[in-house]
């Protein structure tokens, strides 16, 4: 069958304009599909039209509803047939979701580990760090390994890529509030071997008691990822309702556990930095948890629901 490709006029009308018949779509070429082609097979044909326009660069979608075209259902789910417009838009150059998760989490530690390697480029002169800065360092640079690790080991992503533009944006919260502005305030001289704050924030049992319940909450949180994983077979993006250590009282325990590490972190170190890293990751995370949390009572009717989108009893 031969569809038509089309793109979308912008539906905003001119001031003073009637209530007219839309106009016709603006078709920017045709394909030639089999009656029982998939979406893929779709996207692989206007691929060869264009070469530029690569699968994961297309968005697709049918009707006034502009609903989307899902990446591995049949064309007849949509009851598309001979002479249909799909529409498409173009997302703009792509780049994967692992090699984002790569980026985001390497910067930090590049920060990281050349503040406190070399403090003499940074504060212009020598000094000893103290046990806390120490405690901080490995505890931060395990943290972002983690991450790394997960990323290439344990992730299974429901979507391919994201926007190259977006790689900067995202970035900029990891390498800047968790890595430039963290790694330079909580390094710095202020803190050193033998100053006053480093004897306060030094005191063996504050540092064991954070330094658990940090590990508490990377092993946690490492757990739900696992168990997200197990969910999903290699190669689909199969979605189904987790359960288990965490999920019984949230939707997204992963970000409870962040957020609880990361609080750790601030309440060992006492840094403003900390503290404003915590406060917007924990936002950011929260907004993404209600997010998750709507499309999976959304997308399942027996969604338990009892169960809150981040914090337990509360949201």
């Amino acid at each position: 069958m031969q569809l038509k490709i089309a793109k979308r006029s912008s539906s905003a009308k001119s001031k003073g304009a009637t209530d007219e018949a839309s106009p016709s779509p603006r078709v920017l070429f045709t394909v030639d599909v089999p009656d029982d082609a998939s979406v893929d097979d779709l996207k692989k044909a206007i691929n060869r039209k264009n070469k530029s326009l690569y699968p994961d660069r297309q968005r697709l979608t049918v009707g006034e509803t502009k609903m989307v075209l899902e990446k591995d259902a049949g064309l007849t789910k949509y009851s598309i047939g001979d002479g249909d417009v799909v529409y498409l838009k173009d997302l703009g150059p792509q780049i994967s979701w692992r090699t984002v998760f790569y980026i985001e989490y390497l910067g930090p530690m590049v920060f990281h580990y050349l503040i406190y390697n070399f403090p003499v480029i940074f504060y212009r002169h020598a000094f000893e760090h103290s046990e806390i800065q120490r405690r901080v360092y490995m505890l931060v640079m395990g943290h972002f390994l983690k991450r790394e690790l997960e990323t290439g080991f344990v992730h299974r992503f429901s979507h391919g890529t994201m926007p190259l533009f977006n790689v900067f944006k995202n970035s900029f919260h990891y390498h800047i509030l968790s890595g430039l502005n963290l790694a330079y305030w909580v390094y710095g001289p202020s803190s050193a071997e033998g100053t006053v704050l480093a004897a306060k924030l030094g005191n063996p049992t504050l540092m064991a008691v954070f330094t658990g319940i940090f590990l508490f909450a990377e092993l946690s949180n490492l757990s739900t990822h696992i168990t997200l994983r197990n969910l999903r077979p290699p190669g689909t993006r199969v979605r189904r309702i987790p359960f288990g250590y965490g999920f019984d009282m949230v939707s997204c325990p992963n970000y409870l556990f962040e957020t609880i590490a990361w609080a750790s972190i601030t309440l060992m170190t006492r840094s403003m930095a900390a503290v404003l890293f915590l406060v917007v990751s924990t936002a950011q995370m929260y907004v993404w948890a209600i997010k998750k949390h709507k499309q999976y009572k959304r997308e399942f009717p027996d969604y338990p629901k009892s169960r809150k989108a981040m914090i337990p009893f509360i949201a």
